[in-house]
């Protein structure tokens, strides 16, 4: 059945091959609020508190496009495509969600919540490049000729850290406000029904991956650009939809600070959940071609970089000016991406 789904694809002539990868990051895109809606609803049902659903269902939820993506394309054997999703996926959510929201309105600031949450975003961007460099090399000059590797090894560091993450944002998050909070229990509607589109959302991220990635590859070998290129920008965007819909409706309704914790989680998860599971379910881990030293590695450690200033200079909001540098970077990297092809 997969060779037929690949030979149908390399048949499709442009219009149409373009036009099935926009259909497919669509449909992941509402897998995925489909997944999370009825996972909040099935938490509600159970008397989990809010702020334990936000920790844990919804961040894991709204990156589940781009652990499907990753993890199914290291899978097939496109190991740059997995991690230029990851990648890309944190310049996204950073750069040009952020950016947007914090243009949109201005963000309140939970400074405890930012300060803590966001070094360790800061530091899962580092580990994920430090995790690459070729420390075998007798130099590590080679980055820009030969590129990197995160070994399979270091994929399954990355998810003993997801789970050490989680727990400590789960005692974080008891510990600090779910003392006041009762649990939300909802008895409305059924139980066997929220499960069914639960399972129906997992369903739609699953198969719209699996047609997506073939359909990657064949249009990068049409437009000759690498397939990590198309992955750290297309698709990084069509996965991080989840995200970018969370965060501009949370800024439009004042409520930016719920933009500013979904972002600094995802970006978190991109390198721990994303790319941990894709390195570990390869044996040769996950390629870093030289353009990832080149372009985005450094584009990445920037937006991560002047969202750390932007927290830094703020005071009670991040504001507006830094969302213009943080969309200008995305805009830049992505037009450079493409000039670098």
């Amino acid at each position: 059945m997969e060779q037929s789904l690949e030979h149908l694809i390399t048949e499709l002539p442009n219009l149409l091959l373009f036009l099935v990868i926009v259909g497919t990051l669509l449909t992941i895109g509402k897998g995925a609020d489909i997944l999370v809606e009825e996972a909040v609803d099935l938490s509600k049902k159970w008397g989990v508190p809010k702020v334990l659903i936000g920790a844990t269902i919804v961040s894991l939820g709204t990156t589940l496009p781009e652990a499907v993506v990753s993890v199914l394309a290291a899978f097939k054997g496109m190991p740059d495509l997995a991690l230029g999703n990851a990648v890309g996926s944190i310049i996204c959510d950073t750069g040009l969600i952020l950016g947007l929201a914090a243009i949109i309105s201005p963000l309140p600031l939970n400074r405890k919540m930012v300060n803590r949450q966001g070094w360790l975003q800061f530091g899962a961007g580092c580990l994920l490049v430090v995790g690459c460099l070729p420390f075998s090399s007798l130099s590590l000059k080679t980055i820009f000729e030969a590129g990197g590797q995160l070994p399979q090894f270091l994929g399954f560091i990355f998810l003993i850290l997801l789970a050490a993450y989680l727990w400590f944002t789960i005692r974080w998050s008891t510990s600090s406000e779910t003392e006041t909070e009762e649990p939300e229990i909802d008895h409305g509607s059924s139980t066997i029904l929220a499960l069914m589109k639960l399972v129906f959302g997992i369903a739609l991220v699953v198969i719209s991956s699996w047609i997506l990635i073939p359909a990657i590859r064949e249009a990068a070998g049409r437009i000759n650009v690498p397939q990590s290129i198309i992955a750290a920008t297309l698709v990084a965007f069509g996965t991080s939809l989840p995200e970018l819909v969370t965060a501009v409706t949370a800024a439009r309704k004042g409520h930016g600070e719920l933009a500013i914790g979904n972002v600094i989680g995802a970006d978190i998860l991109n390198v721990l959940f994303v790319a941990g599971a894709s390195a570990a379910i390869t044996s040769g881990g996950l390629i870093a071609p030289p353009h990832f030293f080149k372009l985005l590695f450094p584009a990445m450690l920037f937006v991560l970089l002047v969202f750390r200033i932007g927290i830094f200079f703020s005071g009670t909001a991040f504001k507006r000016p830094f969302g213009f540098v943080l969309v200008s970077a995305y805009i830049i990297v992505t037009v450079f991406s493409y000039m670098m092809k």
